[in-house]
């Protein structure tokens, strides 16, 4: 055996040497040479953080929780960087890494902090699911700044190589090759492109989709039609240029709008977490130093208010997301196919559904259309109801089980609270402590013989420690007080059951989460509301900008004002679609449709310019007042912002108040006034 071992261990060494000598003929061949030249000096010599990026692109792909995230940032980067697979990777990857990097050590303070209370742990992991959304907004708006700051130097560039050039498309191509702003640069060549292709007009309508920002759909936009029609001097100024520099006005406001809302909101979202972590070292600190507040803390009430302070601050927290970005920049991307759809589609989830939903034709059916359209949701209305009805089951099961775990925590409390009375300031000594916890035990063997016994009495309680050895040579006075004792904590403990009043909790928390979608909705709608200003002033730099171009008429301008609409798309969106019918109609019923006055204006002075004066003459009050609208623009948005920072501070400080006045303050204040009181009335009976 070991002669035929030693002769194919032999053999198999021939073989690696043979196969060595081959591979290393193959490697000094001219092919292999010339390959490892053109290699040499272009691969990494040191640790690179981009392919540490794209590395961890592909682990992050194939994970199934990152895998949402990162899709979800994907989608919105791949609009900023079009056609450039390397740097939408990197920046994905990036981005979710940095997500990661602050959720991980928050996770394991969480459970270092909460680790004694697996409900409240439990909860914060779940919060923690929100909070990874807002981090990765935040990261990916800082993108959409940057390039929207990469726009004005872009536009300032435009106008010198538009003066060299006189041809848009030539000034936009110099002008891209530009590598101080990659992100713009993309951009341009995307709009050259375009404005070059043999159906420029079509090719428009498909940028108009999916370009990140309004103000870059105006410029591709002025350029196609400025290339189409001609430019124009209007008081002594190219129209084109004109029309740049009102762009970049809207932008240089836009940009101080939102660095102005980041300053005010900046620390509201980490004030109104903060709570959360404070919970637990409160709760300690509070029982370490009044020991007669060990009662509520480690008892039912103290978990009642720690759960009420969690779902304030989780109420706060999505609202002040809500009031900083209430969808009115942001491009929202929903899947075709979302959870709600494939719920939906469940056969006997569908009738349920159906079931709910209001019937076509219906007043309520229209009145939560309009809600809808008002928030600028883009559910449909059975979406809205699956989450109206999974809200509502999940609320009431969530109820149930909860107190059920308040009367389980309660009950645990009686059995391991130790049986003393100890001072108002202070803790027990370690021998008092151990003292307490022997009559605990003792007081325990009682309960566990009469509990389920509604109908015990003093005295059987009596009987029964009489003949216990723990009372053995106790006097009639010790053995009426310990069953006085036991009695008063086996009232409590056959107290905590699921009773019909907590059944109704459970029942009006439930319509409480069906109805939260819809309060959510009427939240948002009122929140657009106060954008409602900032919107029509747009609409009036559009004008401004469209008025002056020949051929222009007004249903162009309502296409256009259509496509940048957000608050008022509905409207504009019906009118653009009946102005066939009628020009002069469909207006009129478009004002019956709003109730704005501002916009009210702009639809009246479309009205002229259909049927009686030019375009530039209905609307010569644009550009005769231009700068008394700037200044206008610039208070609305001061006013937009101060109202918002009014409405989000007092939001975002409130479960912090809740804190220390219903968590702290209050137990303290009571529980002390309390036991002071019992404390004086025994004193006295003793005297």
């Amino acid at each position: 055996m070991i002669k035929y071992m030693m002769i194919g261990v032999g053999a198999l060494f021939a073989i690696i040497v043979v196969v060595y000598i081959m591979l290393r003929k193959k490697m000094q061949s001219s092919d292999i040479v010339q390959i490892k030249q053109l290699r040499q000096g272009t691969q990494e010599n040191k640790f690179s953080m981009e392919i540490l990026y794209q590395k961890l692109y592909v682990i992050y792909i194939r994970t199934p929780f990152f895998k949402r995230y990162l899709f979800k940032i994907r989608r919105r980067l791949e609009i900023i960087n079009i056609d450039d697979e390397y740097l939408t990777r990197k920046q994905t990857s990036k981005i979710l890494t940095n997500a990661l990097l602050i959720i991980i050590p928050l996770t394991i303070a969480i459970i270092f902090i909460t680790k004694s209370n697996t409900l409240l742990l439990a909860i914060m992991l779940i919060f923690e699911i929100f909070m990874i959304d807002s981090l990765v907004d935040g990261m990916v708006d800082k993108l959409d700044n940057k390039l929207l700051v990469q726009q004005i130097d872009f536009f300032a560039e435009i106008r010198h190589a538009y003066h060299e050039y006189n041809m848009v498309e030539e000034a936009i191509y110099q002008v891209a090759q530009g590598d101080s702003a990659p992100e713009m640069s993309r951009q341009a060549e995307k709009i050259y492109e375009i404005l070059i292709s043999d159906d420029p007009e079509s090719e428009l309508e498909k940028y108009y989709d999916i370009a990140p920002n309004s103000y870059l759909k105006e410029f591709a936009g002025i350029s196609y039609l400025t290339k189409e029609f001609g430019d124009r001097t209007v008081d002594k100024t190219s129209l084109y240029l004109k029309n740049l520099n009102n762009i970049s006005q809207e932008m240089q406001l836009e940009i101080l709008k939102r660095d102005k809302l980041d300053y005010v909101f900046q620390s509201l979202s980490l004030i109104a977490i903060v709570p959360l972590l404070a919970l637990e070292p409160i709760k300690s600190w509070a029982v370490s130093s009044f020991s007669f507040t060990q009662s509520f803390y480690n008892g039912k009430n103290g978990m009642i208010v720690q759960i009420l302070i969690v779902l304030l601050t989780f109420i706060c927290y999505i609202l002040i997301r809500k009031i900083k970005d209430n969808g009115s920049t942001k491009i929202e991307i929903r899947p075709d196919n979302p959870w709600e759809e494939k719920v939906y589609k469940i056969p006997i989830i569908k009738q349920i559904v159906d079931a709910f939903v209001p019937k076509d034709g219906t007043k309520e059916r229209r009145k939560l259309k309009n809600l809808m359209k008002d928030a600028a949701s883009k559910d449909k209305i059975q979406w809205l109801y699956v989450k109206r009805l999974l809200l509502t089951v999940v609320t009431f099961a969530g109820s149930l089980i909860l107190f059920t775990q308040l009367h389980s925590l309660q009950i645990h409390y009686i059995y391991t609270e130790p049986t003393a009375t100890y001072d108002i300031v202070g803790q027990m000594t370690e021998r008092d402590l151990r003292t307490a916890m022997e009559l605990t035990e003792s007081d325990n063997k009682f309960l566990d013989e009469f509990r389920g016994k509604t109908d015990t009495t003093q005295e059987d309680i009596e009987k029964s420690m009489r003949k216990s050895d723990d009372y053995e040579g106790s006097t009639d006075d010790e053995i009426e007080t310990a069953a006085e004792r036991v009695l008063e904590k086996l009232r409590q403990v056959n107290s905590e059951y699921l009773s019909w009043f907590e059944m109704l909790l459970a029942i009006v928390f439930a319509l409480i989460g069906y109805n939260a979608p819809v309060l959510l909705l009427h939240f948002q709608a009122k929140m657009r509301q106060i954008e409602m200003e900032d919107e029509v002033m747009q609409f009036q730099t559009i004008i401004l900008m469209l008025m002056r171009i020949e051929r222009v008429n007004v249903e162009m301008i309502l296409e256009w004002l259509e496509r940048y609409s957000n608050i008022f798309k509905d409207p504009i969106t019906k009118c653009v679609n009946d102005y066939e019918s009628g020009p002069w109609e469909a207006l009129e019923k478009m004002k019956e449709d709003v109730n704005y006055k501002e916009f009210i204006r702009i639809i009246e002075s479309l009205q002229a310019a259909v049927e009686r004066i030019p375009i530039s003459e209905a609307f010569d009050e644009l550009d005769s007042e231009r700068e008394y609208y700037q200044a206008r623009r610039k208070e609305s948005n001061d006013r937009l912002i101060s109202r918002k920072g009014m409405i989000g501070k007092a939001i975002g400080f409130a479960p912090m108040v809740c804190l220390f006045v219903g968590y702290l303050i209050v137990p303290l204040v009571f529980i002390g006034l309390t036991s002071m009181s019992t404390s004086f009335n025994t004193m006295q009976t003793m005297a």
